[in-house]
């Protein structure tokens, strides 16, 4: 049916459950971090508007955070459901690797959680605080061993083939394998920005709406300073990934380009737009600059890079895809860079609170972070086709002997239920962040008891069903 296999409907499956998945972790990241900030700033300052900000913030967390463990439930299931191949062929470095995230960062995470969401008042302030600090570093940790083993699918070392079965020899090498510093730096550093531009567009959307308080101003402020010295810093990591990549994936450095043939001894040019036609094996409709190419991607001026004709057809991904993506990831990161720098700009002339242009921009920029990230894994994973384990496996030989049937009705059943769960708990996060933070919450406080009228510890329980006032229906009205 529409000229699908099994094996396509597998990977859509795989590409469509870890999209979703994936957006949850990044913002879990990044607010762990944010959190830990705002409560050791309040500490130290004894301003109670980090402690409100912290508040706000810890229920969206809350909710993320348990929207990314269900879902990524689903991942760890398909290994061996769906690529049991794969899994009988690799698992020994995987499975090991994936184990350690559950030891160190999913153990430490749920072990302090608790104090962490519900110890407020119940606990020591440098106790809440430690537990705070020790989610974020969770977060990271997780972040370590989830990237050693996305990594070493890419750049395979430390490793033995016996009897058709990866043996790990060196598991310092398999951990820190080529492309590992890179794709951590890459990726911690995206779910950063993703974070920053989320808190940003939040404190925007409430300021379009008339609500100015010192809570909001800090979300935009914070939020402005991180885009505007981390999104240069990951256009900088990105270039050093892009060096690591041409030398330990050339055909999907190629595919990014859409560059097929190289002419005699001359530079590679950078095609900005156009059109790879995998079938005719050239670019369709290609803006080029000379020499760009070879400036950006090698360093200099001479050098070429290599193109996909030097790659038997088989072995080439699909650039149509990887040439897209690419660019939609590039493209954001400079509106990101160009953001933080008009922020700058605003905030030296005391407007950054007050330019509606800007805020809209902020508003709008606040998915972007998210889609970035969509858009570099796509390009990082079906770059790396048809190896599931560069070099080593194919992707057609990892999969599960499952009917056509069988993959259509559980891909649709994961689609169903994805859009409804997942729909759902965004919709309500999304309410809490309409809400915004509350003045003096979590002030420590004897009132509450039985009989007594208290704020609701639960996150679940903070999004009333009166927490929009007509403004919101107003400002989605003049967008």
């Amino acid at each position: 049916m529409f000229g699908l296999e099994a094996l396509d409907l597998a990977r859509m499956q795989f590409a469509f459950t870890i999209s979703f998945h994936i957006l949850f972790p990044a913002i879990t990241i990044g607010l762990a971090s944010y959190l830990a900030v705002l409560e050791g700033l309040w500490l130290k300052t004894h301003n109670d508007t980090y402690r409100d900000l912290y508040h706000f913030w810890s229920k969206i967390f809350a909710v993320n955070f348990g929207m990314g463990v269900v879902s990524g439930l689903v991942m760890a299931y398909q290994f061996g459901t769906n690529w049991s191949r794969f899994s009988d062929f690799a698992g020994s470095v995987t499975g090991p690797l994936l184990t350690y995230e559950v030891l160190t960062a999913f153990f430490l995470e749920a072990g302090f959680l608790g104090v962490m969401l519900f110890g407020w008042n119940k606990v020591g302030r440098n106790l809440h605080f430690f537990a705070t600090v020790m989610v974020a570093i969770g977060t990271l940790i997780s972040t370590f061993w989830i990237l050693a083993s996305n990594s070493w699918m890419q750049t395979p070392q430390g490793y033995e083939i016996v009897n058709g079965q990866v043996i790990p020899v060196d598991w310092l090498a398999v951990i820190f394998n080529p492309s590992f510093p890179y794709r951590l730096m890459h990726m911690a550093t995206a779910a950063f920005v993703a974070t920053a531009f989320f808190v940003g567009s939040s404190a925007a959307w409430h300021l379009l709406r008339g609500k100015d308080n010192p809570a909001i101003r800090t979300m935009l402020s914070m939020a402005m300073w991180m885009a505007l010295i981390v999104a240069p810093i990951q256009a900088v990591i990105g270039d050093f990934h892009g060096l690591n990549t041409l030398e330990h994936q050339p055909a999907k450095i190629a595919a990014i380009e859409g560059h097929w043939e190289n002419v005699g001894d001359e530079p590679t040019p950078l095609i900005l737009f156009g059109w790879p036609d995998m079938k005719a094996e050239k670019t369709k409709f290609a803006v080029e600059i000379p020499y760009l190419g070879s400036l950006i991607l090698t360093h200099s001026l001479d050098k070429q890079v290599p193109a996909l004709k030097e790659f038997p057809p088989e072995d080439r991904p699909n650039s149509t895809i990887v040439f897209w993506s690419f660019r939609v990831m590039v493209g954001l990161g400079f509106l990101m860079i160009f953001t933080g720098l008009w922020s700058l700009w605003l905030r030296k002339r005391d407007k950054l609170y007050t330019s509606r242009p800007f805020l809209y921009l902020a508003l709008w920029m606040g998915p972007s972070g998210l889609i970035a990230i969509l858009a570099g894994w796509f390009t990082t994973e079906i770059g790396r086709q048809p190896w599931v384990v560069y070099g080593l496996m194919r992707t057609a030989d990892a999969s599960s002997n499952h009917s056509f049937m069988q993959m259509s009705i559980t891909l649709i059943m994961f689609v169903v239920v994805y859009f409804a769960l997942f729909g759902a708990g965004l919709g309500y996060m999304m309410r809490l962040v309409r809400k915004g933070p509350k003045i003096d919450e979590g002030k420590e406080t004897n009132e509450g008891g039985p009989g007594k009228k208290r704020t609701p510890a639960r996150p679940l329980s903070a999004a009333d069903d009166n927490g929009d006032d007509n403004r919101s229906h107003s400002l989605t009205k003049e967008i």
